[in-house]
């Protein structure tokens, strides 16, 4: 058995929900992750000190096992290459790669699972622009050179291993925003199939979810963690989640904050056959 914890949207600074975040870091050690996988959004403002404070998250988690992190659209500095043209040199990610990790796009293998990130965020960009003007500097999307890489990376692993595409937005549209998060969803998600991911580790939307991308003959499930912050969709508590690998399934729980004991309880799960 393979234990995943899958945690995004923390957002580190005035929106963090500091009572669950330290009650989650407690909590940790007792489902002995063979990784935790953080998909994205440390900050809220992309500032040095919501960053120091997510050194100190990553640095703590990472004494319990490998931890696997990407950016999302609050951890991008987008307005100082707007369009990607570097009016103020080439630090869309200078923040992230000083305090968090230099590289965007980790692979990671451990146990009987193969993870590998297909970065998303990339603030007002080409790639991300719809005609909504709510969209801009808010939906992403995933360049087909990053799904390629995912898809080599997945070809190399040993068979039987889990294959886990990891990405900021949520690929799956909202139930309570009825909103995808990615700029071209059906076309990505075609993409993501083909690719051979197994499953998707998704945030963004700050609603929990649990669901599966069904596209020629193939299912991909698709956790996608709520957030950590004071900011739940709907008013939704603060949750993460919990994907538990066996030989016959993959079992994702959605691990919520009961705001009257403090603790995380398992509010929702499902099984899918591998």
């Amino acid at each position: 058995m393979t234990t995943l914890v899958h945690l995004s949207d923390i957002h580190f600074g005035g929106l963090a929900d500091i009572r669950a975040v330290e009650g989650l870091e407690e909590l940790l050690p007792s489902f002995a992750p063979a990784a935790i996988i953080i998909s994205g959004d440390f900050c809220q403002r992309a500032r040095a000190g919501e960053f120091q404070r997510a050194r100190a998250f990553l640095r703590a988690a990472s004494k319990l096992a490998p931890v696997h992190a990407i950016p999302g659209n609050h951890d991008v500095q987008w307005w100082r290459e707007p369009l990607g043209f570097p009016l103020l040199g080439r630090a869309r990610y200078a923040k992230y790669r000083r305090y968090l990790a230099e590289e965007l796009a980790p692979a990671l293998t451990v146990d009987a699972a193969v993870i590998c990130a297909a970065p998303s965020a990339y603030g007002l960009a080409p790639g991300s622009i719809t005609w909504n003007p709510r969209d801009l500097t808010v939906k992403g999307h995933i360049p087909a050179g990053a799904l390629a890489r995912a898809a080599g990376v997945f070809a190399a692993s040993r068979n039987g291993s889990l294959r886990v595409l990891v990405t900021h937005h949520n690929v799956l549209k909202g139930r309570i925003s009825r909103r995808w998060g990615l700029a071209r969803p059906l076309a990505t998600l075609r993409a993501i199939v083909e690719s051979g991911a197994d499953i998707v580790c998704c945030g963004h939307d700050h609603e929990a979810g649990i669901g599966s991308i069904e596209m020629a003959g193939r299912s991909v499930v698709v956790s996608t963690a709520g957030t950590l912050s004071t900011r739940g969709r709907g008013g939704g508590p603060p949750s993460f989640n919990l994907l538990t690998i066996t030989p016959p399934t993959i079992r994702v729980e959605i691990h919520a904050l009961e705001r009257a004991s403090g603790r995380f309880a398992v509010a929702e799960g499902r099984d899918f056959a591998r």
